[in-house]
């Protein structure tokens, strides 16, 4: 596990999860359009099929979030992160196969206090506002609010429309209520508000015979595409939580209640300018879709705590939650062929979990534990998909298909620590999760056989060390891991039925090593490393998509019989860097008896990895990378005023996430599509405590 705390996230301005990740070994997030993955040591849903639940679930005060539409909702308050690797079935329950990463937002305190931060980001245009007051409301009552606001534009130059692509309108407040009757019993409850609107994209075009042009510019007209609608990301939410603490004695009895909702209006464009470099195309901009959603979630967790301090304690718990998801997919099309008109798919789902756990530890001596942990999970969803022509002469197939699912699963988890010395712990464990089936949502044509794929299984194997050497100058984790999952579920393009299919892999394996180092060798001066190395295979995929790279000998994407024998094993994963790493030096100096100045550095660096479904050699594949961030700040720690100037990716590094070949029905040349990451950006900023 590796814990980040609210200051690591405000100290690059990092405005969401994808911000945040990123700089982590083994840990990447996989932007497609309008669906964001979350990948660690290898693996993550594709991004193809919206309604995959997380190989890497997100939780936020401990409510579970499992819509790809939550996570570009934006980081504030937050007291601290928790990136956990490899299976978490058993201690934090659904769809935690690969992962999860646990958001921890601050909490009202019992004394006074606030902080207010004003930033101006120079090469994005435009401000950053945010802060919070807490303090106690009466003698058992404490509040705090939280605000966050920003205006901002992007770092791609939108050459039809003369704005800078994306722009960013955020406004954001969180209210938070603790209350603390007696000393046997406390409530914290807290209630989010979310309004997030991105005009503009962040793709641009590429040509297919080279890999993506090192391009800040994009050519997107307003309105756009077929419909005459803008190009937008938007989301509006509500999320809310009640977590409340009975002691009994010497148990304690947790609740925690959650309630999300949010609505999702996302609508694409394609970037139209020519891939070559020539002047526009006519007749590119001939297609766009958009991908409106609906959720809402109720969860309910009960936990009982044992005394602790003995040789054996224990938690028991149980967890449900239910949930209504609805996803449209509209697509708008005037082509050259003659076909014009819009169509849409309709997917509504409607899931139910139900589990119970316990996790329990037996001390054989103070210096060796024995800590075993299961849950049993239950799934019910019941998905119905219908599709039809709004207008115009149809494009794709439709059909109507319905189906249900139940299924069950245990996951169990086995960990022994021993405490080789007092600074020393060595540790193995084994480790199981799960992640359930479900059904395709967006795909055109869908039929009842395809329509419905399997959950997958995952185990792992690990040992490591966690240690304080050097009187508490040096601190080293290390690990080492064996991470499997079955029927790895997958969505791949295949050009030749212009679709995705989406399916079970056979099997897939990341074996690796990690490593995380803290170093302060002398009080104001502290290095911080980490490092990964990854080993990500299939280690069987019958039925797979034709690779871009594969001669018709090999696999005949227009022969079914060719495909159903194409196999992937030994095929490196998608999106796996095999090496992966920080470095980052944090200076303190007082130059006063009043003023202090800190300054950090990092560097972080991801090899190549493939970024294309169909592992294109040519533009599938994004090559490795370094990217630096600085940070430098004056304050005056009695008055609480603090001035900083700060920059990420300082040299302007282009990577691209994702790249796809658009199908021919799209374009009227052939070209590729590449989802940029965000170039160099570069703020100023003010804050105050009080």
């Amino acid at each position: 596990m590796t814990v980040l705390s609210g200051g690591d996230i405000a100290k690059y301005a990092d405005k969401n999860i994808h911000n945040l990740i990123t700089r982590l070994p083994n840990v990447n997030m996989v932007t497609q359009g309008v669906n964001d993955v979350i990948y660690i040591r290898g693996f993550g849903s594709s991004p193809n099929n919206f309604a995959f639940d997380p190989d890497v679930s997100v939780y936020v005060d401990g409510i579970y979030e499992g819509k790809s539409g939550e996570l570009i909702e934006p980081l504030f308050d937050v007291d601290h992160v928790e990136v956990l690797r490899g299976p978490q079935g058993a201690l934090l329950g659904k769809n935690t196969a690969a992962g999860a990463i646990s958001i921890i937002t601050a909490s009202p305190s019992s004394s006074f206090g606030g902080e207010a931060t004003v930033l101006y980001n120079f090469l994005e245009k435009g401000p950053e506002v945010d802060g919070y007051v807490t303090g106690p409301i009466t003698s058992t009552l404490s509040g705090r609010l939280a605000v966050k606001l920003i205006d901002q534009d992007g770092f791609l130059r939108n050459e039809a429309t003369s704005t800078d692509d994306p722009h960013i309108d955020q406004d954001l407040i969180r209210g938070s209520l603790t209350w603390t009757p007696s000393a046997d019993f406390d409530a914290t409850g807290k209630l989010e508000y979310v309004y997030f609107k991105e005009n503009g994209g962040i793709n641009i075009d590429g040509p297919l015979t080279s890999a993506p042009p090192d391009n800040d510019t994009r050519y997107v007209q307003e309105p756009y595409g077929p419909s005459g609608l803008p190009e937008v990301n938007g989301v509006s939410s509500t999320n809310a939580s009640l977590n409340a603490n009975y002691h009994a004695g010497n148990y304690t009895i947790t609740s925690i209640t959650g309630l999300s909702y949010f609505t999702r209006y996302p609508i694409n464009g394609y970037d139209e300018a020519n891939p070559d470099g020539g002047p526009l195309v006519p007749g590119n901009n001939v297609y766009q879709n958009g991908f409106p959603e609906r959720f809402t979630q109720v969860s309910q967790e009960f936990r009982l705590l044992s005394p602790t301090g003995g040789k054996f304690d224990y938690v028991l718990g149980a967890y449900v939650d239910h949930s209504v998801w609805n996803l449209r997919q509209n697509i708008f099309y005037d082509l050259a062929s003659g076909f014009d008109g819009a169509q849409y798919t309709n997917f509504y789902q409607i899931a139910s979990t139900y589990s119970g756990f316990v996790i329990a530890n037996y001390h054989f001596t103070n210096s060796l534990l024995l800590r075993g942990s299961f849950r049993y999970t239950d799934n019910e969803k019941t998905g119905d998909f219908t599709s039809g022509t709004y207008y115009g002469r149809p494009l794709r197939a439709l059909t109507d298909v319905s189906a249900h699912l139940s299924e069950g699963s245990g996951d169990p988890s086995v960990t022994l620590q021993y405490d080789a010395t007092r600074h020393v712990m060595v540790y193995a464990s084994f480790a199981e999760g799960s992640k359930s089936g479900g059904f395709v949502s967006n795909t055109f044509g869908i039929m009842p056989d395809d329509f419905q794929f399997a959950p997958e299984r995952s185990r792992n194997y690990e040992v490591g060390l966690k240690s304080t050497l050097a009187d508490g100058r040096l601190l080293l984790d290390a690990s080492i891991y064996d991470l499997q999952i079955k029927n790895l579920q997958v969505s791949s393009y295949v050009p030749s039925i212009s679709s995705f299919v989406t399916d079970n892999a056979a099997e897939a394996t990341s074996k690796g090593a990690e490593a995380f180092i803290t170093w302060r060798p002398v009080n104001p001066l502290t290095f911080t490393a980490s490092g990964a190395y990854l080993d990500a295979k299939y280690d069987q995929y019958l039925g797979a998509a034709c690779l871009a790279s594969d001669p018709v000998s090999v696999c005949n994407p227009a022969s079914p019989a060719s495909v159903a024998v194409h196999n992937l094993a030994g095929e490196t994963l998608e999106y796996a860097s095999k090496w992966t790493g920080n470095i980052e030096a944090h200076h303190t100096a007082s130059i006063s008896d009043s003023l202090r100045l800190d300054s950090t550095i990092m560097a972080s660096y991801r090899s190549a990895y493939f970024k294309s479904d169909n592992y294109s050699q040519v533009y599938g594949i994004q090559p490795g990378a370094v990217k630096i961030n600085a940070r430098i700040e004056l304050s005056q720690p009695g008055s609480g005023w603090s001035i900083a100037i700060a920059g990420k990716n300082l040299t302007n590094v282009y990577t691209f996430s994702n790249t796809l070949a658009l199908p021919a029905s799209v374009t009227a040349q052939a070209r590729t599509i590449s989802y940029l990451d965000e170039l160099r950006s570069v703020w100023l900023e003010v804050s105050k405590k009080f």
